[in-house]
């Protein structure tokens, strides 16, 4: 095919042989299977911040840590130099990701390097070398699905014990090989411990996932998985293996919201009784 515009300089330096053919193209970037160095990969090339469709993109950019305090301020201010220092923040953010959560023995893409908004990484393919089918392009046995749950629950673990919450995760954002599930589509991670929303978003992430499985196991209805790993989290207590059981038992402070809401109202009810009184008791002139 003929060679894509963004994808020209990664040719002529050497880094892809050639480009065979377009993959799919996403919310945030268009994806495209190459010849480099021999092996048969993927490059995923970033759309400009004015042509993603990712919504309230500001919310998973809380909290990233940018070492150059120049950096940061221009960022902080919107500048054209700190929109572009933003755009790269986000486009390195997935390699980075990569990098980490395959330390943290989490199955993604094996990353080879982000060059100019174009992240080359390894192309999972199942046992007759194709492209791996999405997890929700996926049927299974109900054996199938309790097991592979259970290893993206682990995986969503070890992410929060390397600090990093997914924060899009669903079955289109998983592929499945021969070994099983491999994270993908990390652009958007958020810093558990900086950023305002990863509760909710880990919520998110594992509540959606859990559902698609649940199509093919429905035991899983109702597990409460979200809240024990965050729980754990939160006290000090998730650890990598971590063994989970979908069971979340609320403190009487959790789920008394009633006692504090009745609270609260005979608080402003009091209130309202003092002000008034104070204003009888004020002497007419």
């Amino acid at each position: 095919m003929k060679t894509p515009k963004r994808l020209q300089p990664l040719l002529e330096d050497g880094l892809i042989d050639e480009v065979l053919y377009q993959l799919m193209s996403g919310k945030e970037a268009t994806v495209y299977v190459v010849r480099s160095c021999g092996e048969i990969r993927c490059a995923k090339v970033y759309k400009e911040a004015n042509q993603r469709s990712f919504k309230k993109a500001s919310q998973y950019q809380e909290g990233r840590k940018v070492r150059n305090s120049r950096r940061a301020r221009a960022m902080s201010k919107g500048s054209r130099f700190g929109r572009n220092e933003q755009e790269q923040t986000w486009q390195t953010a997935e390699v980075d990701a990569l990098y980490r959560l395959n330390n943290a023995g989490v199955r993604v893409p094996e990353p080879y390097g982000c060059v100019d908004g174009v992240l080359l990484m390894e192309l999972i393919t199942n046992e007759e070398g194709e492209v791996a089918p999405r997890l929700g392009d996926v049927e299974m046995s109900a054996e199938i699905a309790l097991e592979d749950h259970a290893v993206m629950m682990a995986y969503v673990t070890r992410m929060l014990c390397a600090g990093l919450v997914h924060g899009d995760l669903s079955e289109f954002n998983v592929l499945v090989d021969g070994d099983g599930p491999v994270v993908i589509d990390l652009p958007q991670a958020v810093d558990a411990s900086a950023n305002n929303h990863a509760e909710r978003m880990l919520a998110r992430d594992v509540n959606k996932i859990t559902s698609y499985y649940a199509l093919f196991a429905p035991e899983l209805q109702g597990t409460q998985y979200a809240r024990e790993i965050w729980d754990l989290y939160e006290n000090g207590q998730l650890h990598p293996d971590s063994e989970l059981t979908g069971l979340f038992e609320e403190t009487e402070e959790e789920a008394d919201v009633d006692t504090v809401l009745n609270e609260i109202k005979a608080a402003w009810e009091e209130e309202q009784a003092r002000l008034l009184r104070m204003n009888d008791e004020v002497p007419v002139v």
